[in-house]
């Protein structure tokens, strides 16, 4: 059963399943120059200056140590590295060197930065490897990928803070279209991420590996396996591969250690104040943030920071189930006025998506239960008809409001709340109330 489950991920994916590579603690690799990853190449200045950063970000002036790094023994860094808890070998070699000066040295501020971002992000992560059951020190390969910023895009199109080229996101299930890029959220991205590599360490059976794969694909490392002749030790596919994914797995061995030890570096992690709780509600109707920050009283950069997967203004709840992202006291606003924030009459909606066409919703259709009128008694039926009118019912379409009943049936939402003892705005599809 589990050859049978690994040769499906293998087709799955289009590839040949690889060995299991020898791990080994140091390692001597012939390699002058070093490819730093586009995740290393971050302009740091731009990340502080977003509204998130800015808003929960100080950095530390206070050592007067904090550009002076330490010179240390290759012992002190072997030792280092055994000592990191870690299912996956952390080998030591000149190009981990190489990375590692990188980090303590001109890349300092930036491990600074990502030292404070670390406190958004990686609980986040955490759970999501825990979660597949991965290895814990690959909270870190987004270090890497986009310096922790959720909205990083690489030159060739791979986005968000794990990276993913479109293909691959939306195979794992993240949506990507003109309104919505689920590359960008932080929740949906890490599960993908960590179901992406538990099927490629069902294929490679090594961390190694997986991590060399998650940057180059898999095809590129069995056509590495191949061209060393069946070696399946990265170190010694490591001349076949491609160059950046030479630095791939350093640089992540790198940041490991950097973000253990940073201290032992004089780096100061930036002061970050913890943000507002949070918590989401899922959206099923069209609605702009700029309507939300409106009636909900929240900063708009605010909110378009704790929802980064939408690429412009507007929230396609109509054309799919969207998720919202809200400090709680904004989020129990945004359930006691839904109404009017689901308002069709916001002409601001059309504007705020850049030319992008809406589909207008449908005018919701109320069932209401009818009654015969008697042309034999025609007063006496008449009677009747006003008598029953009075204790009239509706069924709850999906997606209805009370204001939409209201309107419909020439009664308020007031009204509403007060004959059939409803608090806030909050009603179910299917349940029939009383309008009259």
């Amino acid at each position: 059963m589990k050859t049978f489950k690994i040769l499906f991920i293998a087709i799955f994916l289009g590839l040949t399943p690889a060995m299991a590579q020898k791990d080994t603690t140091t390692q001597k690799v012939d390699d002058d120059e070093i490819n730093l990853p586009e995740g290393m190449q971050e302009n740091t200045d731009s990340l502080i200056n977003a509204w998130n950063m800015s808003k929960f970000f100080q950095l530390d002036t206070t050592s007067q140590l904090a550009d002076i790094n330490p010179y240390f023994e290759k012992a002190v860094y072997i030792d280092r590295l055994k000592r990191i808890p870690s299912i996956m070998e952390l080998t030591y070699n000149n190009i981990v060197q190489k990375y590692i000066d990188q980090y303590t040295g001109r890349l300092r501020h930036s491990v600074s930065y990502m030292l404070g971002a670390s406190n958004f992000y990686v609980p986040i992560m955490e759970e999501a490897l825990s979660f597949y059951h991965m290895p814990m020190e690959l909270k870190y390969l987004p270090v890497i990928e986009s310096a922790f910023n959720p909205r990083a895009r690489s030159h060739v199109g791979a986005t968000g803070l794990w990276q993913f080229m479109t293909t691959t996101g939306k195979r794992y299930g993240l949506e990507v279209n003109s309104l919505v890029d689920e590359r960008c959220d932080p929740i949906k991205a890490s599960y993908a991420a960590a179901r992406y590599m538990k099927d490629l360490y069902d294929i490679f059976g090594d961390w190694t590996l997986v991590i060399a794969a998650y940057n180059c694909g898999p095809n590129n490392i069995n056509k590495a396996i191949h061209r060393s002749g069946g070696e399946r030790d990265y170190w010694k596919i490591y001349p076949y591969l491609p160059r950046e994914t030479r630095g791939y797995v350093p640089a992540f061995i790198a940041a490991n250690y950097v973000m253990n030890f940073y201290n032992d570096h004089n780096i100061l992690p930036m002061h970050v104040s913890i943000p507002t709780c949070t918590d989401t509600i899922i959206i099923n109707r069209d609605v702009t943030m700029d309507r939300i920050a409106q009636i909900c009283n929240i900063d708009n950069n605010e909110l378009r920071a704790l929802n980064p997967q939408y690429t412009t203004s507007l929230i396609p709840g109509y054309r799919m189930k969207c998720t919202l992202r809200l400090p709680q006291k904004q989020l129990l606003t945004f359930i006691d006025l839904q109404d009017s924030i689901f308002s069709t009459n916001d002409a601001s909606k059309t504007q705020a998506i850049e030319n992008i066409p809406i589909i207008e919703q449908p005018e919701t259709t109320v069932k209401t239960h009818s009654y015969s009128h008697n042309k034999r008694n025609g007063r006496s039926s008449r009677r009747n008809s006003r008598k029953k009118s009075r204790n009239s019912s509706v069924t709850i379409n999906d997606g209805q409001t009370l204001s939409e009943i209201a309107k419909k049936h020439h009664t308020t939402v007031s009204k509403l709340r007060k004959l059939n003892k409803i608090k806030g705005s909050s009603i179910r599809a299917g349940k029939k109330i009383r309008v009259k």
